[in-house]
């Protein structure tokens, strides 16, 4: 039976608003998810008639689209929201999802690779790139059934890079656009994928209306690739920066929207109970009158944690009158331990501050204080414990933990920032500003921010929380939506 085609409004991301537990007796337990999209979504109301197309990620969720079948999840579970959730073979989606998005894609976006020994594309490779291609054909397929005439799609992030393309082929009619949440890479590393695998993602992007990104300088990395890759011409707007990507008789048009922290959210939840508990927690485990060092990171490779340490363990090494006198809390939740790299990491972090703790720590003081069970509500009392923040990426789209730590922070916060974090952009200017790869420099910069006088440390977090709230999600969201309805 045909999909009526209704809705007017469309998101596609590889993560949905709902996952699925599933019971030794065939019940299926929801659990509502977060983040900028939910609040979107949101946004608009349920009467709007958006339909979110996603996919299913375990044995729950599996078993939860093959009830629904091409019909939409139970509201109930969804918080009223029309949910698609598409039943891909395990084995496809495991190489769409681990061996090319989050392996190759993640990894090119984020140069993370050790180009003398990887990547190698192989004929695995490409086998998991063919999945790769069935996975966002699925996507595809599903928003053109679900879509009503005209109908604004958004399509979200890396995983689904090929829909807009395969999308424009099914439904010309349609305004779609795509965000990239990643930073993008630029042409000549870029170009460590294979020809054809390289031409394809910038293809699939450019069979949008809109292509958009968190920062201007992945814009223009975008825009750049496209040039050298493609041979396109990039339309520049008044100012100089790229405002179009024209290719084979389209013009894609490119913008940005740097999305924000909830501060109503975050203010609300960060003075609940449990967040007070943990706090007096931490507080107990910190001793009285120390100061902190707050990191609060998944242990994804960009994420930088082992150099994060490592300048910390300088930092006590050169300035000896911090010892005693300072904690680092680190809260490192594991990330993808399904992939060896992701598992090697993890444990490299848990023995690097093993080993500051025998170095450095006495009866009485523990210079590490680390965390590694996912915790919301203990990561919001660091954030407002903290007397500073250390947000050292790589690389980052944006880094949302930069935005949040100001809006809660109880006492003012000085932030030493990674200049290759999409936050630097808008944050730079009253953060204590890092290369990530200079250890030296960051032990610096650790001991400037400790230094920081308490009034100026004030007046930047406000300042940083003011910046790092002007765009909350919902404004992002909406922001996106009204920027693909107003295209030509």
């Amino acid at each position: 039976m045909a999909v009526e085609r209704s809705a007017p409004i469309l998101v596609a991301s590889n993560r949905g608003p709902v996952s699925y537990a599933l019971g030794e007796d065939g019940s299926l337990t929801p659990k509502r998810g977060g983040g900028g999209l939910v609040s979107g979504l949101s946004a608009i109301g349920p009467d709007a008639g958006a339909v979110w197309v996603c996919a299913a990620l375990g044995d729950g969720d599996r078993e939860a689209a093959r009830r629904a079948g091409t019909g939409h999840l139970d509201a109930d579970h969804t918080g009223g929201q029309q949910v698609r959730m598409l039943d891909i073979a395990p084995d496809v989606f495991a190489a769409a999802y681990n061996g090319v998005a989050n392996s190759v894609l993640w990894f090119v976006h984020h140069l993370l690779y050790q180009t003398p020994v990887e990547p190698v594309f192989d004929a695995e490779f490409r086998a998991q790139w063919a999945a790769y291609e069935t996975y966002n054909a699925a996507f595809a397929d599903a928003l053109a059934q679900e879509a009503a005439e005209g109908a604004v799609v958004l399509v979200q992030d890396y995983h689904l890079a090929l829909v807009p393309g395969l999308l424009r082929a099914r439904r010309p009619d349609l305004r779609i656009g795509h965000f990239s949440h990643t930073p993008w890479a630029p042409p000549d590393y870029y170009r460590l994928l294979p020809d054809d695998v390289a031409a394809g993602v910038l293809r699939g992007i450019l069979g949008g209306d809109r292509a958009a990104f968190l920062t201007g300088r992945w814009a223009a990395s975008f825009a750049d690739c496209c040039a050298a890759v493609l041979g396109a011409e990039v339309v520049r707007g008044t100012d100089g920066s790229a405002a179009a990507v024209r290719f084979e008789g389209r013009e894609t048009r490119l913008g940005v929207h740097g999305l924000g922290a909830d501060a109503t959210f975050l203010r609300e939840r960060s003075r609940a109970a449990d967040v007070d508990e943990r706090l007096a927690a931490l507080r107990e485990q910190i001793g009285p009158g120390r100061k902190t060092i707050v990191r609060v990171d998944r242990t994804e490779l960009s994420k930088n944690i082992v150099r994060g340490l490592l300048a910390y363990r300088r930092l006590l090494e050169t300035r000896p009158e911090w010892r005693e006198r300072v904690v680092h809390v680190a809260f490192a939740y594991p990330s993808r331990q399904d992939l060896a790299v992701y598992r090697d990491y993890t444990e490299r972090v848990r023995v690097l501050a093993e080993e500051i703790n025998a170095e450095y720590g006495t009866e009485g003081w523990q210079p590490v204080a680390l965390h590694v069970k996912d915790d919301f509500a203990r990561s919001l009392a660091a954030y407002r414990l903290a007397d500073v923040a250390l947000v050292n990426p790589i690389r980052d789209g944006m880094n949302l933990v930069a935005k949040e730590v100001p809006v809660v922070s109880e006492r003012g916060c000085a932030l030493v920032l990674s200049r290759e974090a999409g936050a630097y952009e808008e944050l730079g200017a009253d953060a204590v500003v890092v290369n990530p790869y200079d250890v030296e420099g960051t032990a610096r910069a650790l001991d400037e921010a400790l230094r920081t006088p308490e009034g100026e440390r004030a007046d930047r977090t406000k300042r940083l929380a003011a910046a790092a709230t002007a765009l909350p999600p919902r404004d992002w969201f909406l922001a996106q939506l009204h920027a693909l309805e107003d295209t030509p």
